[in-house]
């Protein structure tokens, strides 16, 4: 009889399986009952509440990654998980489980909140390999529906203080139909914990992410309700120090360096002048390349300015410095050739004058062979004069000296731009930058 009993159990499960498998079916069947009994004659048309009651959509965002940000198209990227959670009470079922875990399939047969990013330009739901969707049913009728998105949203930046700026870059959402007589956003976790940013989520080259805050309130545009979170970015600025601020700075120094030629190099000084002229200019126009066309001057702006106006002084300086040494040598040339010209009428007369007018004329000889030109009449006057009534060169008109000019720039210049490169570093590092918008 034992054995016979034994049997019969043992034919029994193999007809109908395990106990867990038994089990199993019959819960398949249950939820498969409940779903069926929860969508006969829902109409996912109307929300929750319709004509009782407000309905509540509680939000939190998960960033998992966050850039990059576009200066010139004045946005940024973000990665996030999107989780919204609100209660329907037509949803409401009894079973042996509290939550039902379930695909997106059933987020196209009810009612789910019509959300929509204010400041988004550009939007992307993943859909690989299925559409990157989650939705949760409590018993209670309580639904969590989560959206993994792509947004590109709109960041209104202020460059005044390019590039040791900080901005804070919104993220607005609401309802695109439902005004807030119908539907109210809220956050899930309150104000400081529903938006989060995966630690190594930063994509960023260009920006500190510093933190990100979330409006305590609702932020409401007419009859519509507007939930909004903020991201706050600081610009790195070593990339900046080393493609534009230090080669201003080299090229500034460069062009103080035709301090020290020698003010008849006209080839070379001319070369330093007009070089750090031109590269002053490819400087700017590719610093503002990488901006949009702004109509109002930047931090980095003026520094460029600046350092344009103490190239093109070193330029004006030594025009000025090589007008009065020219001027000098045409002065000395044209009275050499009116002492030519009264010996050729009256040659006696100009050896009867005194010895020191012969001897200008000498000295004229020696300082204007470097003229080719003037060294031709001063070379005919030379051989007319008698030797014997020359005298030595005046060692007080040497035009080989320094000038006076060259002298109060090489002190004036690099004092002038080390102050003014103390106060610009000091101001812009220490202060505090000016971020319009955030809350």
């Amino acid at each position: 009889n034992t054995w016979s009993g034994n049997l019969r159990t043992c034919l029994s499960q193999v007809a109908t399986g395990t106990p867990k498998e038994a089990e199993l079916n019959d819960n398949i069947t249950i939820f498969t009952r409940i779903l069926d009994g929860l969508l006969d004659g829902y109409d996912n048309r109307l929300r929750p509440g319709l004509g009782e009651k407000v309905t509540e959509i509680k939000t939190n965002i998960f960033v998992t990654s966050f850039g990059p940000v576009s200066d010139t198209e004045m946005e940024y990227t973000i990665d996030v998980f999107f989780r919204q959670s609100w209660k329907d009470e037509r949803l409401c079922f009894k079973g042996p489980m509290e939550m039902l875990p379930l695909n997106n399939l059933l987020a196209s047969n009810i009612w789910t909140p019509d959300t929509f990013f204010l400041n988004g330009k550009k939007s992307i739901a993943h859909n690989m390999t299925t559409p990157n969707k989650l939705l949760r049913l409590k018993d209670d009728g309580t639904l969590l529906y989560t959206m993994r998105l792509t947004i590109s949203a709109e960041c209104p930046m202020q460059l005044e203080d390019f590039p040791m700026d900080a901005h804070a870059c919104p993220l607005k959402f609401g309802s695109y139909a439902y005004p807030v007589s119908e539907v109210v956003y809220t956050w899930t976790q309150g104000a400081t914990k529903s938006v989060v940013v995966a630690e190594e989520g930063s994509r960023l080259n260009q920006y500190h992410l510093i933190r990100q805050t979330q409006c305590l309130s609702l932020c409401s545009t007419g009859q519509y309700t507007v939930m909004m979170a903020h991201f706050y970015l600081k610009r790195k600025i070593g990339y900046f120090v080393i493609q534009t601020y230090m080669p201003c700075f080299m090229t500034v120094i460069l062009s103080q360096v035709s301090f020290w030629l020698n003010r008849e190099s006209v080839p070379a000084r001319t070369v330093f002048g007009v070089t750090t002229v031109l590269t002053m200019t490819t400087l700017s126009i590719s610093a503002r390349n990488s901006l949009p066309k702004v109509a109002y001057a930047t931090a980095m702006d003026w520094f460029i300015a600046v350092c344009y106006a103490f190239v093109f002084s070193a330029l004006i300086e030594f025009a000025t410095v090589n007008y009065f040494t020219k001027r000098s040598w045409a002065w000395d040339g044209k009275k050499a050739m009116e002492e030519k010209q009264e010996y050729n009428k009256n040659p006696l007369a100009l050896s009867k004058k005194p010895n020191n007018t012969c001897a200008a004329g000498v000295n004229y000889t020696t300082n204007l062979t470097k003229d080719a030109s003037i060294s031709t009449i001063s070379n005919s006057t030379a051989v007319q004069l008698k030797p014997s009534e020359s005298k030595a060169p005046d060692p007080k008109k040497t035009y080989n000296s320094v000038s006076k000019i060259d002298k109060m720039a090489r002190i004036v210049f690099p004092v002038l731009f080390g102050t003014f490169n103390l106060v610009y570093w000091a101001t812009y590092l220490n202060r505090e930058p000016v971020i319009k918008g955030a809350v």
